[in-house]
């Protein structure tokens, strides 16, 4: 049974803070879901159908660089089709944990980027159904990470490819001559990069949290090739952090960053860390390598004047010569279920215009979640021989919780806080802990949380 929920503790540690700033709302009717529309996302034609409605929308977003910029674009060429939709922007900093807390008011807005927080049973609380998910299924990928009970509640806004964002210049300098396929080659490669230049070779962003989460998306198909390993080999599987002793697995990608920060090949002190500085700093060849989504990339490569220094590999983990690289959705966007009928109607407009005709997806280093969309060019080195790109498989029908309630019961926080991974970094700095210890630790709440769940070896 599910005794914990990171949503509802991360609720009752927000409503201690002051929910002033959820007066800047917008569209919410806060009326509840006897208002909500019928109409679903499958069955609006962009462009052709409620072209007249009219709707004010606010749309909560973590894209706070591109507010002014690229967003208002997409609405002034979405307003050449729907006139009457007028869509304000709010750009959040701290985003996961503000709006955790702003969703229990009811009253957020219209439209946002749906943070991991929520629980997938807990979906039609706070989102609209956009549909059945075997329909939209017929259009869109990646639907299951905010589908329940046959319906969907959530439109990923694209896809990621999960590798490793590099300074090409900086390799170079460094007698880099090819790219690592393993931690162990990858780790030399960082050695190198210390020895001949001045760049430091990873750099972990660690103050600023988030990141940290980062490195949960490698510990499923990257590390062993296996796109059904997350509801398997993770979720049911007996001590899933232990190590294999072959370079693969979900201890392979964590003892990467703690060897790497054991051997001081990262930052000198990880509390100082800058995202935003960081940015340049990898463009101007100061960082090698940081391990982020392909997302990172564009984002990397408009910060200086070096863009074309800037690229992306595989993370570094072979399973049989091959390097699997998982593609898996970023945010999703999701309708308030408080929201009226014509601002529904009218977001449903806005977020299908977002995925199918704005190109978001490929400014933001990403991949179109529609079935059959085109492969970027900047990630068609991840389509060869020696590198393949899988999807994590769905969980089974009847066990779409079951990862989750797992995760929240063992409070291990994968894909959600980061905490193993920030474990790892302050372990690795003070010598507290070695990687084994922190594995057994996290094997004993994973089984014990497993068993809670009904699940025994």
């Amino acid at each position: 049974m599910k005794k914990k929920k990171v949503f509802a503790l991360a609720l009752a540690a927000a409503m201690t803070l002051s929910l002033a700033a959820c007066g800047n709302n917008g569209g919410g009717s806060g009326e509840g879901s006897s208002e909500a529309t019928d109409v679903t996302l499958d069955q609006i034609t962009l462009g052709e159908d409620y072209t007249d409605i009219e709707a004010e929308l606010h749309f909560l977003t973590h894209k706070t660089d591109v507010v002014d910029t690229k967003f208002q674009d997409y609405i002034n060429e979405f307003n050449e089709m729907y006139p009457n939709i007028t869509i304000e922007y709010e750009g959040i900093t701290d985003y996961a944990n503000d709006v955790t807390t702003r969703l229990s008011t009811g009253d957020w807005g219209d439209i946002c980027m749906i943070p991991t927080t929520v629980a997938k049973d807990d979906l039609g609380d706070y989102f609209l159904a956009l549909g059945d998910t075997d329909t939209l299924g017929e259009t869109y990928t990646m639907l299951d990470n905010f589908s329940y009970d046959g319906k969907s509640y959530g439109l990923p806004s694209m896809a990621n490819i999960q590798g490793v964002v590099y300074n090409k210049a900086v390799f170079e300098e460094a007698g880099i001559t090819e790219l690592p396929t393993t931690p162990d080659e990858f780790l030399d490669a960082l050695q190198k990069i210390k020895d001949n230049t001045d760049a430091i070779p990873l750099y972990t962003n660690f103050a600023a949290g988030w990141t940290m989460s980062a490195w949960d998306a490698y510990i499923d198909g990257c590390a062993t090739g296996d796109t059904n390993f997350a509801n398997e080999g993770l979720t049911k599987g007996e001590n899933p952090f232990s190590d294999r002793g072959d370079g693969t697995g979900p201890y392979a990608v964590y003892n990467t960053l703690y060897e790497a920060v054991a051997r001081g090949l990262t930052e000198d002190d990880p509390t100082t860390t800058d995202w935003e500085g960081s940015k340049g700093m990898l463009n101007n060849g100061e960082i090698g390598v940081m391990v982020l989504g392909s997302w990172a990339l564009p984002q990397m490569q408009q910060a200086g004047d070096n863009a074309d220094d800037i690229a992306y590999m595989p993370f570094p983990i072979s399973v049989d010569g091959i390097q699997y690289a998982t593609e898996g959705p970023d945010y999703f966007y999701g309708i308030n279920v408080n929201s009226s009928a014509d601002q529904q109607i009218a977001a449903m407009c806005y977020i299908k215009y977002l995925v199918e005709q704005s190109g978001f997806a490929a400014s933001e280093g990403g991949v179109d979640c529609l079935v059959d969309a085109e492969f970027p060019e900047a990630l068609a080195s991840f389509q060869s021989d020696t590198v393949k790109i899988i999807m994590n498989d769905p969980a089974p029908e009847g066990e779409e919780t079951l990862q989750s309630d797992i995760n929240n019961e063992s409070e291990l926080g994968i894909n959600v806080s980061g905490e193993l991974a920030t474990q790892v970094v302050e372990n690795a700095t003070t010598g507290a802990k070695t990687m084994d210890e922190l594995a057994d630790e996290w094997n004993a709440a994973w089984t014990a949380a497993q068993e809670e769940n009904g699940i025994t070896h």
